[in-house]
């Protein structure tokens, strides 16, 4: 495991805690969870799944962590269903993930038999893997936001888009994380994240965000870059 990765996550994973933010890599999720041992679950899988990574062409950067993957999985972007392999049949294996690792979920079985799905995870790895033909080491998933924030009336089972001043406590991190690769492209994925890492004065290409009717455009915007 590189130190700058263990680092890294360790940084993560201490950051001050925020109203209505989940830190998946600290906090248990006393209602969700499987057990306690599920932030050292998905902090053993985020450092696997960027250690694999160092050498990645492109870094796909979202908005922040969503209840249906990263709460669960402590991967952007990525779901318990595609860790456990329900999308095998689509040309999505566990192994994309976590190369040389089996992935767990950590959410518990009575919420969903099968684990928890994200389809934004679905479109971003099935248009990545399956259509653009990228060898599952050649992307870096990621979110300007790491952590995940949530509703307080709904409750942790909830997604809200991060505040400003929630983002900006975000920049050391996002900064952190660009020095970890030297890839090739750095795609913007939403108008958050693209206004995020303009601020920062770094070139990014940008594409649709899947969700709201936008995965066609994703994927041809996506696909544009890829065969640039």
């Amino acid at each position: 495991m590189p130190d700058h990765i263990s680092k890294f996550v360790a940084e993560l994973k201490s950051a001050p805690p925020m109203d209505d933010v989940f830190n998946p890599w600290h906090d248990v999720d006393a209602a969700h969870d499987q057990n306690s041992r599920a932030p050292m679950i998905r902090t053993r899988q985020l450092k696997h799944y960027l250690s694999q990574r160092t050498g990645a062409r492109y870094l796909l950067i979202a908005e922040a962590l969503g209840y249906q993957g990263g709460h669960f999985t402590g991967i952007a972007m990525t779901s318990e269903r595609l860790l456990l392999g329900h999308h095998a049949g689509r040309g999505i294996n566990p192994d994309h993930l976590l190369p040389g690792l089996t992935g767990q979920r950590t959410s518990s079985p009575a919420l969903n038999r099968n684990g928890f799905a994200e389809p934004t995870a679905s479109i971003v790895w099935q248009t990545a893997i399956v259509e653009l033909g990228l060898a599952p080491t050649d992307f870096v998933l990621w979110n300007v936001f790491p952590w995940h924030p949530y509703c307080p009336k709904a409750g942790m089972l909830s997604n809200r888009t991060p505040k400003t001043s929630e983002l900006q406590a975000a920049v050391p991190y996002l900064q952190r994380f660009m020095t970890l690769f030297s890839a090739r492209r750095i795609i913007s994925i939403g108008r958050k994240a693209e206004a995020s890492l303009a601020a920062l004065g770094i070139e990014a290409n940008a594409v649709r965000h899947p969700a709201h009717g936008g995965a066609s455009a994703f994927r041809r915007q996506f696909s544009a870059v890829v065969n640039d």
